[in-house]
């Protein structure tokens, strides 16, 4: 992944502006770095907009199948808000903060691509509900999850006391959150919060390889399914989770319906007859 920067002369002085988001296509699977090492990755308002941006274009982007998530270096992957910006911020401003990371939370849920969250270090507050708001987590072994808020005097306000709970479960949520404490990698796995835990990699490198490739693998092994199927089966599972059963076979039955007629299909099933693999197009 290349930086992109931007150069102004001043004075005869030059000012270096790194992209504080790298976008990377990679096939048919796109990356999104979040590019802050020297403060964590912390998510100010410029780095939220960003992804805000990535995320409604990559909602168009039907080459793009599989979305991944990592950050820059191999020590954390999100530490949170960007706790030296919002100091200098009004309540207004913190309001309207608030509000942008929550959309920006929401935008990457509600992408009709597969998202997958590659924790190539420990993710704290905002960094941990990025993970959470992703649909598949893979961390590295050494790193930890942790909703610090309330020893903040706040609570996790970008989807953190709603997606926890979904996933693992009230009464582990509430002490996850209640005591603030980290969560390890072993833990994180046990109780179903990520689904792969990778080793620590040479300590000389600046980035985690065998995290980015175990990543790259799992996405390569899920973009080979229909898109229109991805996108159907995630929409399914998603709306009909917390519908009483019967409404949820009913959601299940139209998104069903609706690939019937699809290329794709009749794509997969000549594919099968003729013991070939598939050659999906996304229509």
């Amino acid at each position: 992944m290349s930086i992109e920067s931007s150069q102004t002369a001043k004075g005869g002085s030059i000012t270096m502006t790194e992209e504080v988001l790298l976008i990377e296509k990679e096939q048919n699977i796109t990356w999104l770095k979040l590019n802050r090492p020297r403060v964590l990755n912390s998510l100010n308002v410029q780095l939220l907009r960003e992804l805000l941006a990535a995320c409604e274009n990559l909602a168009k982007d039907k080459e793009t199948r599989v979305v991944v998530i990592t950050g820059a270096g191999k020590k954390i992957f999100c530490a949170g808000a960007d706790l030296t910006e919002r100091k200098g911020m009004s309540e207004g401003q913190v309001i309207d903060y608030l509000n942008l990371i929550q959309q920006t939370m929401s935008a990457i849920e509600n992408l009709p691509q597969p998202v997958i969250a590659a924790i190539n270090g420990s993710a704290f507050g905002g960094g941990t509900e990025i993970a959470l708001a992703c649909d598949l987590r893979a961390m590295t072994e050494e790193a930890v999850l942790r909703l610090t808020e309330v020893k903040l005097g706040i609570i996790p306000g970008a989807g953190g006391t709603q997606r926890l709970s979904r996933l693992i479960g009230k009464s582990r949520a509430k002490e996850i959150i209640l005591t603030a404490r980290p969560v390890g990698a072993p833990e994180a796995y046990d109780i179903g919060l990520v689904h792969k835990v990778v080793p620590q990699g040479t300590a000389s490198e600046e980035t985690h390889t065998e995290l980015l490739n175990a990543v790259r693998l799992w996405a390569c092994e899920i973009a080979t399914a229909a898109p229109l199927a991805l996108k159907s089966a995630k929409f399914a599972i998603d709306q009909g989770v917390d519908r009483d059963l019967a409404a949820g076979l009913a959601l299940e039955t139209k998104a069903y319906l609706q690939l019937l007629n699809t290329k794709d299909r009749l794509e997969g099933l000549a594919a099968f007859a003729e013991k070939r693999e598939p050659v999906y197009c996304g229509e």
